[in-house]
């Protein structure tokens, strides 16, 4: 693998079966344990399924990068050097063999990642495939609350929206309606897509959203777009009318049903459960208490399921903690800020808000959803950010007198679909 230069990189766009690899690298991320499904799936089936769409993206990925150029990154090492510790961590076996598995998998996502790193070059092309590939999961959501909505609103889980077509919890919708709601208004708002085309992403999200009734989502969703429209405001009109009609409408929101919101927000649940943040503190509290020898506390126990004493961790930095160590946290807190500090200085643009945006969900959602130091949505939504604030580069000069100019096949060519 090698890194190419600007000029050699930039000689073609974007092969559209890199939309095929990201669609795979999403249906890796999807997970196997969640909710009963109309037709039971077994979870070998499911995790077979996974497993063989990340394969088959890095599988892809090579082939349409067969010369091995890649756009080296901080983040992409940094990625890579998390890898590392996680073989170290994991090698002791403590985690069992299900951790070397995990690590394999982490391997070939993190391959998969530098394969297509180089197509990154600031535009909106991962924006894109992100927001088609989610949409299209949300729409397997809502056939599933058509064909069964008892099973897609089950008491199990407090009548919360689930997937019952694909076994999809209710935060992992909540994550995926709120990430595309927020990159569509984004586009919508720098006008790289029309009002019809963004009604129908973000009006059944929106509905999608609310019937989880998960709270980090929607906080993540709207700090997340006040940060990345903020940052917009002093050079973009279209921001700040947009900031101005929010607030107005927030406020009379809030003011009309108030009532309602806070019934919402607080899911029937009394004020003890809310208040442990339904139950994460109490394992928070005995994962940090328990004894931990210097290798522990260092290198962490391996990858694991990111649970302790049978129960979610539910928290990205202590999952990291206990899995990959104080080093890992380290690594970890080293990816979000060196994206977050690199999108602050570069100058005001869409491409910068939405990157912005992504990186604030992703810090916000870390405090109640676990999914940082492993191959997870948060890492893609992570890498969309870091193809946004990758250096634009330059189409290269024309060729000489002579010289016949090289012949793009119509697969490869770039579409541009608002």
């Amino acid at each position: 693998m090698r890194t190419g230069t600007a000029e050699e990189i930039r000689t073609e766009p974007t092969p559209a079966p890199v939309a095929v690899v990201w669609g795979l690298l999403v249906l890796n991320t999807l997970g196997s344990a969640g909710a009963k499904t109309i037709v039971p799936l077994p979870r070998s089936l499911i995790q077979m399924v996974t497993m063989g769409s990340l394969v088959a993206a890095f599988t892809l990925a090579l082939a349409l990068n067969l010369r091995l150029r890649v756009r080296s990154s901080a983040f992409l090492l940094l990625l890579t050097l998390l890898l590392a510790l996680s073989v170290i961590s994991s090698v002791h076996l403590e985690s069992g063999f299900g951790a070397l598995f995990r690590c394999f998998r982490l391997a070939v996502f993190v391959g998969t990642l530098w394969l297509v790193s180089r197509w990154w070059d600031g535009d909106m092309t991962f924006v894109r495939h992100h927001i088609r590939m989610y949409f299209a999961v949300l729409g397997s959501v809502a056939a599933g609350l058509v064909l069964s909505p008892g099973a897609a609103l089950p008491d199990l889980y407090g009548g919360r929206l689930v997937g019952a077509l694909w076994p999809l919890t209710p935060p992992q919708i909540g994550q995926y309606a709120a990430v595309i709601i927020g990159l569509t208004v984004l586009l919508l708002m720098g006008r790289r897509t029309d009002r019809t085309s963004a009604t129908v992403v973000i009006v059944p999200s929106l509905v999608l959203l609310a019937l989880t009734h998960t709270r980090t989502a929607t906080l993540g969703l709207l700090l997340g777009l006040a940060l990345a429209i903020g940052s917009l405001v002093l050079t973009s009109a279209a921001a700040r009318r947009f900031f101005a009609w929010a607030v107005v409408g927030g406020t009379v929101t809030a003011v009309v049903l108030g009532s309602a919101l806070q019934a919402w927000f607080l899911r029937g649940q009394s004020k003890e459960n809310f208040t442990s943040l339904t139950g994460r503190a109490k394992v928070w509290d005995a994962l940090l208490s328990a004894p931990r020898s210097t290798t522990e506390y260092l290198f962490g126990v391996g990858l694991g399921d990111k649970s302790y004493g049978g129960l979610p961790i539910d928290n990205s930095w202590l999952a990291v903690y206990h899995e990959q160590g104080a080093i890992g946290v380290g690594l970890v807190a080293a990816i979000v800020l060196v994206l977050g500090g690199v999108a602050l200085l570069r100058p005001p643009s869409l491409a910068r808000a939405c990157a912005i945006f992504l990186i604030s969900y992703c810090a916000i959602a870390s405090y109640t959803e676990a999914g940082l130091g492993d191959a997870s949505p948060y890492l893609l939504h992570l890498t969309v950010a870091a193809s946004l604030l990758a250096t634009p580069v330059p189409a290269g000069p024309p060729p000489a007198p002579g010289v016949p100019r090289r012949r793009v096949p119509t697969w490869a060519r770039r579409t541009e679909v608002s």
